[in-house]
């Protein structure tokens, strides 16, 4: 596969600058991070993934739950991206009669195509397959699967006819983790699954298990609530 393209750009701020300006516009202080919450992020920020997924924070979407945390990556092959997603974290401690739950996983999976496999019917299914196999392959229980596959294709006109004519997989889904003690989900064992997918949507093969070239993510920001 080539690489994908759009890769979402990184931010910057933590849990005291989203406290600080929420404290602002309400008037009053923000409430803790739930810990089910905490020990879910602080789970995701010490995930050991394969090094050729590149994952660090990012902004996170304030109005899908009332505590949210978000990751970007890119998949590398040298200099070359094979393809780039994001994960939200999101948590209602109050639950969430559509997730059957109070964590909820979203997910975004881009890569472009070679034009055989762009043309290939059952693609689409295939995607699917990898992000539910992927969780399979781990153990992990989840329920309240949802989401869709897209085949997009790009064709040149005018100025830009000499460009080849390109297709890209978009893979957008969400899940419901299950709860663990505390009411905390495996997370990290989530993202690398989540990690699995997207070096099988870029075309790498799959990691040994119990690799020890894994790596431990960045830790620059903090959870976010809304």
């Amino acid at each position: 596969m080539a690489a994908a393209q759009g890769r979402s750009s990184d931010g910057t701020g933590g849990m005291d600058d989203v406290k600080d300006t929420q404290a602002k516009e309400r008037g009053a202080g923000v409430p803790e991070v739930p810990p089910a919450f905490g020990s879910a992020v602080e789970a995701l920020r010490n995930a050991r993934l394969r090094p050729q997924v590149e994952v660090e924070p990012t902004p996170a979407p304030q109005r899908l739950a009332p505590y949210a945390y978000a990751l970007e990556a890119v998949v590398l092959d040298g200099e070359q991206e094979l393809a780039d997603g994001r994960l939200v974290l999101l948590h209602d401690p109050a639950g969430h009669d559509a997730w059957h739950g109070t964590f909820r996983l979203v997910t975004l999976v881009r890569a472009e195509l070679e034009p055989e496999m762009a043309a290939d019917p059952l693609l689409p299914e295939v995607c699917w397959s990898w992000l539910t196999g992927a969780l399979q392959s781990r153990g992990l229980t989840y329920g309240e699967p949802s989401g869709t596959v897209t085949r997009a294709s790009s064709h040149y006109f005018g100025g830009l006819s000499e460009r080849p004519a390109a297709s890209q997989i978009e893979i957008r889904a969400s899940w419901t983790p299950l709860e663990g003690l505390g009411g905390v989900p495996d997370t990290a064992a989530h993202l690398a699954s989540w990690c699995d997918l997207l070096a099988q949507v870029g075309g790498l093969p799959p990691a040994a298990p119990g690799d020890g070239s894994v790596v431990t993510l960045p830790q620059r920001r903090g959870p976010q609530s809304r």
